[in-house]
């Protein structure tokens, strides 16, 4: 057994079964139902049989239908704006690629009619300060990274029994060893319009696909050096973070810096969705890329092809940091609880909670085709594929739980340091 499959064995589970407390967590209104072919579609994809867990922990919150055009316009102009001073590591003052973040109190969460529950409610919240990426880890530097240690992503191995068991419904048999290979889930859309309710009509295990081939056997991720790296688990993002010197952000100092200093502000930047008509972020745009998820053929004049692009492609936001939002989701540290917010404002009532590091344990009871207790940890920011129809995970408190073991073609990270802070 490999040194990586040993410390997956230690990463399964953030807590046994006997301590964990089922959660009163409110039904989702806005959530479409759960497919209910999930093991008979992982079993069948090209050939592989790869059971469950592959897959199981990162598509229950795709199931997030988000709320109508109407509502989104009514969102409010909840924000007070604030104008940070924007301070860009240079390698002698800070780190040479990362802003830094001062720090503060802030209301954390939403209340919002867009938000889900497991976003409510809006509680005081207090992060130290700290350096941030100002970008996601791109391909060159994930490139770099392999070509120095060597590292083999969990795309690349074969799947681990027990990382698969945990996300799995009990009794659900072991499959044999020649159906175990590696591979990763793929968007691959639609050429038509599509009943929402069961995403395995766009996604797909691909055998094959990873960080280095996207969508699998034939992708390439040449001349996309700039391009968020993707197909990268929790894990990998952890190898590569403690090569670098760093750390995967707090969910709290995530969503403090996705604010850009703007309080309870609708998205990164502000509260309308296109300012003066300009896109402001990689998502889903229908007016560009049709309905989803039905992939259109478009020029590159007309919004290109679905998938990432260069990071830095629109504008920063009040700290300096681009992509907060849209292009590839983030992994943090944090496990995910559907109720944390919940748990926190009742412990804490008014008073702010200084450096929230996350809960114990894990608990997504959205997800019905795995365990609720199963091993989570949370992804921000939404990606390519959010759009105002079906995910709008493109606001700073949009939270979902992630398996992490689950390498996604739009899931990517950044990192953090707690170098010292600038001088001056």
């Amino acid at each position: 057994m490999s040194k990586q499959q040993r410390n997956r064995r230690k990463a399964t589970r953030p807590a046994t079964a006997a301590t964990v407390t089922a959660p009163a967590v409110e039904p989702v209104a806005t959530r479409a139902p759960a497919p209910s072919s999930r093991r008979n579609f992982l079993t069948a994809l090209a050939g592989a049989a790869v059971v469950g867990g592959v897959a199981y922990g990162g598509m229950a919150w795709w199931q997030g239908r988000a709320p109508a055009a109407s509502q989104v316009a009514a969102a409010g102009k909840a924000s007070q704006r604030v104008r940070p001073t924007v301070v860009q590591g240079d390698g002698v003052n800070g780190p040479k690629g990362m802003v830094w973040v001062p720090g503060g109190e802030f209301a954390m969460g939403s209340d919002s009619k867009l938000a889900q529950s497991n976003e409510k409610p809006a509680h005081p919240v207090r992060v130290h300060g700290f350096w941030m990426d100002r970008s996601h880890v791109t391909n060159a530097q994930f490139r770099e990274f392999v070509k120095a240690t060597g590292y083999v992503t969990t795309a690349e191995q074969k799947p681990d029994w027990e990382t698969i068991r945990v996300q799995s419904p009990p009794g659900t048999p072991r499959p044999p060893d020649n159906m175990l290979v590696p591979a990763a889930m793929v968007f691959v859309g639609t050429d038509r319009p599509v009943n929402l309710n069961d995403w395995s009509q766009w996604w797909q295990l691909v055998p094959g696909a990873s960080w280095k081939a996207p969508q699998g056997p034939g992708s390439s991720i040449e001349g996309k050096d700039d391009h968020p790296v993707v197909q990268v688990s929790y894990e990998d993002a952890v190898a590569f973070a403690k090569w670098a010197n760093k750390r995967l952000p707090t969910e709290a100092e995530w969503e403090f810096a996705a604010r850009g200093g703007l309080e309870q502000a609708t998205y990164a930047w502000g509260d309308d969705y296109q300012p003066d008509g300009q896109p402001m972020a990689n998502i889903w745009d229908k007016t560009a890329k049709g309905r989803f998820p039905v992939v259109p053929k478009v020029s590159a004049k007309a919004g290109g092809a679905i998938g990432t692009q260069p990071v830095g492609t629109f504008p920063p936001n009040g700290y300096g940091l681009v992509d907060m939002t849209g292009n590839a989701w983030q992994w943090v540290a944090d496990w995910f609880r559907g109720d944390y917010f919940q748990q926190q404002a009742k412990a804490q009532g008014n008073k702010p909670i200084d450096n929230p590091a996350g809960p114990q344990d894990s608990w997504d009871p959205d997800d019905t085709s795995a365990p609720p207790a199963a091993p989570r940890r949370v992804t921000r920011g939404g990606s390519f594929l959010c759009n105002e129809d079906y995910c709008l995970s493109y606001r700073p408190s949009a939270r979902r739980g992630n398996d992490p073991f689950n390498p996604m073609s739009h899931i990517g990270f950044r990192l953090v340091s707690d170098a010292p802070k600038p001088a001056g």
